[in-house]
């Protein structure tokens, strides 16, 4: 019996040092990361846009699977930011969120009203309206949430052209 108690001890020590799943806390953080992206469209931010995606990042989009890297990614965005302006790039409801049992993985259900304008061909404003909705996966790296995984569907309404914009 003498030689259990440390090993009791040992546990009830490790069980008192497991960090609890706070999931406000967790809910709070993904939220401050979904607004973020918004910040990132409107400035024109891709490499902060870019950072908030995991080493594993996967895109699901236009029924194409990809596997970008950072750098391409950052490139990718540069080129879409700096070729728009937004004007709207708002949720139609609060994302849903879902965390996983241990706290380590998390989705997001995003559905998005997104308008824009960018030059045509001719050289007139044209203003663009999408509705978005997609799915983000966050993993949770050491204290960091990073987005794993985007699935991103749209369903693009009438553009306009805009004279004189």
């Amino acid at each position: 019996m003498k030689k259990m108690i440390p090993f009791i001890l040992i546990l009830f020590i490790s069980a008192s040092c497991k960090k609890e799943f706070d999931e406000s806390e967790a809910k709070k953080k993904i939220l401050e990361l979904h607004d973020a992206q918004r910040d990132y469209h409107f400035n024109k931010d891709s490499i902060s846009f870019a950072n908030q995606f995991s080493d594993n990042f996967i895109a699901v989009n236009k029924g194409m699977i990809s596997i970008p890297t950072k750098e391409e990614t950052i490139s990718r965005y540069n080129n879409y930011f700096s070729s728009v302006v937004f004007i709207k790039w708002d949720d139609v409801a609060e994302p849903i969120i879902k965390f996983s049992d241990d706290g380590s993985m998390a989705y997001t259900i995003v559905d998005k009203i997104v308008t824009l304008t960018y030059k045509d061909q001719m050289g007139d404003t044209v203003q663009e309206n999408t509705h978005f909705a997609w799915t983000a996966i966050y993993k949770k790296y050491g204290e960091q949430w990073k987005i794993d995984c985007i699935t991103s569907t749209e369903k693009p309404a009438a553009n306009t052209k805009n004279e004189g914009l």
